[in-house]
C-alpha cells in the first residue's frame, strides 16, 4: 500500500533531537510493510528530503509569518509534493491544524481517501491562554470541513471521543502506542526520599503553577520529595522563578528537553508520575510511564480520564489542593500505587505501537476496500 502522512514536524532527520517519539514509532512499522511518504508541513525552513525509518521524509519548507497566507502556502507546496507521486492509497493527516485542514482540501481534488487523526487541542477552547481551535469562527469551520470530507476520524481516547461527539463527530478510538522495549518495567525502591516527575513542555496548557502550588503544599508535609521537570521552557524561565518564590528551589529540577532514553532512566526511579494539563487528547508519557509500571496522578484529561478506575488518579482540572492531596495519599499507599502502576503497565504494553500500526493497518484496508 502507498501510503501519505502529513504531519506538522518531529521527524528531524536525526531521529533522536527535536522529534515526537510516537511519529517515529509509527513511522517505523508501517514502513516496514508499506511504501511510506511522511510530508511534513511545518518545520525546516527549507524544503528538504531524507529518508527515516524506512520511509522517505519531504518538508515542504516552514510558511511564511504572514497573516492569511501560512495556510495557502502549505496547500501549494503540499499538493505539489503529493503530484509529483501520486497515486497514493491513502492519505493520513495527523492534527487538524495545519495538517488536516490542508489535507481534507487537497483530498477532494484527487478523491485519494483521508484518515483524520484528532491529537491536540482541536476541540476544545481555552479563551484565557490562547488555546485551541475552538476559539476562532475561521478555524471551527475549517476543523468541521476537514472532519466531514475525511473517510475516518480517530482520536486516542474515550476522553477525546467525548469531545468529539458534542460537534456531531463519532471517531474510532485508536490509541498511539508506545515502544515498550524503550520503557522497561521497573523495580523501584520505597522512599523517602520520594521522587516524583513530571514530562510536559513547559507551557500554559500544561499548568505548572498549579503543578508547583500542588508541590508546594506536598513538602510542607512531607519534605523529603523531589520534583524532576523534563520539557521544553516555552515561558522564558517564569515557571523556575514561580518555584523559587514558592521555596522549592531545593525541591524542583528543571532538567530541560531530553532524548527518550534520558526519559525512561527518570521514569524508573520515580515513585509517581504527575499530570497537571489543562487539557490532554491523550498524553504519551502517561503510556510511557505505565510501561515501567509508574502509576500516574493528574488531571481528568486523556488517558488520566480515561483511567480514573484503576489504572490511574484522576482530580479536577486546576485544583492544586486535590492534586496534593492525591499525591501525598498514593506516596502513603504502596500496595495502591503497586496496584495502579500494574494495571496501567499491563494495558500500556497491550496497546504498544506495534498494535497502533496493525491496527491502522486494517483501518487503511477498510477505507480502500470501501471507496
Amino acid at each position: 500500500m502507498r501510503i501519505a502522512f502529513v504531519i506538522p514536524g518531529g521527524v528531524d532527520r536525526s531521529g533522536r533531537h527535536r522529534v515526537v517519539p510516537m511519529f517515529l514509532w509509527l513511522i517505523e512499522r508501517l514502513a516496514r510493510r508499506h511504501e511510506l511518504h511522511v510530508f511534513v508541513v511545518d518545520y525546516e525552513d527549507r524544503p528538504s528530503e531524507y529518508p527515516l525509518l524506512g520511509a522517505t521524509v519531504r518538508d515542504i519548507g516552514r510558511p511564511p509569518r504572514i497573516p492569511g497566507m501560512r495556510r495557502t502556502f502549505i496547500r501549494r507546496r503540499l499538493e505539489n509534493a503529493l503530484n509529483a507521486l501520486e497515486p497514493f492509497d491513502v492519505l493520513h493527516a495527523y492534527w487538524g491544524m495545519p495538517a488536516g485542514i490542508v489535507a481534507a482540501h487537497l483530498r477532494i481534488r484527487r478523491r485519494t481517501p483521508l484518515i483524520l487523526t484528532l491529537d491536540s487541542g482541536e476541540l476544545v477552547r481555552l479563551d484565557d491562554i490562547g488555546y485551541g481551535l475552538q476559539r476562532r469562527g475561521v478555524d471551527r469551520r475549517a476543523l468541521r470541513f476537514a472532519m466531514t470530507h475525511s473517510a475516518a476520524v480517530t482520536v486516542s481516547t474515550s476522553f477525546m471521543a467525548t469531545l468529539a461527539s458534542a460537534h456531531g463527530v463519532r471517531p474510532t478510538v485508536l490509541p498511539i502506542g508506545v515502544d515498550a522495549s524503550l520503557f522497561p518495567h521497573a523495580v523501584r525502591s520505597e522512599g523517602p526520599p520520594w521522587r516524583l516527575l513530571r514530562v510536559a513542555s513547559i507551557n500554559r496548557v500544561k499548568d505548572y503553577p498549579t503543578l508547583l502550588h500542588a508541590m508546594a503544599h506536598i513538602v510542607s508535609i512531607i519534605p523529603s520529595v523531589h520534583l524532576d521537570v523534563v520539557g521544553e521552557d516555552t515561558l522564558g524561565g517564569a515557571m523556575t522563578t514561580l518555584a523559587a518564590s514558592l521555596g522549592l528551589t531545593d525541591h524542583v529540577t528543571f532538567h530541560r528537553m531530553q532524548p527518550t532514553d534520558r526519559v525512561a532512566e527518570l521514569m524508573a526511579r520515580a515513585h509517581l508520575h504527575v499530570v497537571s494539563s489543562r487539557h490532554e487528547a491523550a498524553g504519551v508519557t502517561v503510556l510511557e510511564a505505565a510501561c515501567t509500571g509508574l502509576p500516574t496522578v493528574g488531571t481528568a484529561v486523556g488517558y488520566v480520564s480515561d483511567w480514573r478506575e484503576d489504572r490511574a488518579v484522576a482530580v479536577p482540572v486546576g485544583d492544586a489542593r486535590a492534586l496534593a492531596a492525591a499525591t501525598l495519599d498514593l506516596l502513603r499507599d504502596p500496595d495502591r500505587r503497586l496496584r495502579i502502576g500494574e494495571r496501567a503497565r499491563d494495558w500500556a504494553v497491550r496497546h504498544d505501537a506495534d498494535w497502533t500500526a496493525r491496527q491502522f493497518e486494517d483501518l487503511y484496508a477498510r477505507i480502500v476496500t470501501t471507496r
